[in-house]
């Protein structure tokens, strides 16, 4: 639902809405107003900077860019892959998501000896698989280790899984640029979750990655009995790519909506580490996602 009317403010999401919007958008700004220019390993130039940190609370709605469209479904559909430890190119398309395929292409893969949609050992390989032989499936089930940790010490200060492995991250076309999250459960009830991004797209991944990472919090405070918290985000090199540009300037010049809410329905036995993987979108429901229209802006490979 595309919204041209202004913002749609109620006194019960203005507050939400105002706290995300500025985060965001602040991040934007920060990044024009203070990073540096660099060259970078696609050859397209970025303005960059090096250590920034922001904060949402999932219960006072769900954080996704209403400046501009983000497609809901393919950051679901997504994580699903990445949960199931797929790293074939051609599960996410079949699940209708075709934002890999850059990397996937037979000249990408090629370069490390793989046939064309073998992306290498990225996120759903070290997920389920840390540290096995590529691609058996050996290693270390890190999705399986979280979840039983959780239900059996909610007071862990380990509830991390790491997508960062030094000896398999030269073996990709795109070693994971988010590298390690962390849970921690508040009081027994309330699961906050923070993620450790060592490279971030701040206009087109950006969105994408506290979307994504706010829902798997909703996911696994599903299945786990909790309740959501924060997700903080803390990035290492933030950058604007040099031709996104125009793209950022048009999207701080539009106006905010209200945030969603997001509820996971028709799931209420799905729960531990069978159930996390058993989701399908369908058990989602984002209510009142109201947005602007979607800028386009070039991927750099």
């Amino acid at each position: 639902m595309t919204g041209c009317h202004g913002p749609l403010f109620t006194n019960s999401s203005l507050r939400s809405t105002i706290l995300y919007v500025r985060q965001y958008h602040d991040l934007l700004r920060h990044i024009l107003d203070n990073g540096t220019r660099h060259e970078d390993r696609t050859g397209t130039g970025t303005i960059s900077t090096f250590g920034y940190q922001t904060r949402f609370d999932l219960r006072e709605g769900f954080p996704i860019v209403t400046t501009k469209r983000v497609p809901f479904r393919w950051v679901a559909e997504e994580l699903f892959w990445f949960l199931s430890g797929s790293t074939d190119e051609a599960d996410l398309r079949a699940r209708g998501v075709d934002i890999w395929q850059e990397w996937a292409t037979e000249e990408q893969t090629a370069r490390f000896g793989r046939r064309e949609g073998d992306l290498g050992p990225v996120y759903g390989y070290l997920w389920r698989s840390f540290g096995g032989e590529y691609p058996r499936r050996n290693g270390v089930d890190q999705i399986a280790r979280l979840i039983s940790e959780i239900e059996a010490n909610p007071n862990s200060r380990r509830l991390i899984v790491t997508g960062w492995n030094p000896e398999t991250c030269d073996e990709v076309a795109l070693p994971p640029c988010h590298t390690l999250f962390q849970f921690k459960i508040e009081n027994g009830r309330t699961l906050h979750c923070q993620l450790y991004q060592r490279s971030a797209d701040a206009f087109l991944g950006v969105p994408f990655n506290i979307s994504s990472y706010a829902l798997l919090t909703h996911m696994i405070a599903h299945v786990c009995d909790l309740e959501v918290g924060e997700f903080i985000h803390t990035f290492g090199d933030l950058h604007i790519y040099s031709n996104h540009l125009e793209q950022v300037n048009e999207l701080l010049g539009r106006e905010p909506y209200p945030l969603p809410t997001l509820s996971i329905v028709n799931a209420e036995n799905k729960k531990g580490l069978a159930g996390l993987l058993d989701f399908v979108f369908e058990d989602l429901r984002l209510d009142n996602y109201v947005h602007h229209g979607k800028i386009a802006a070039p991927v750099a490979v």
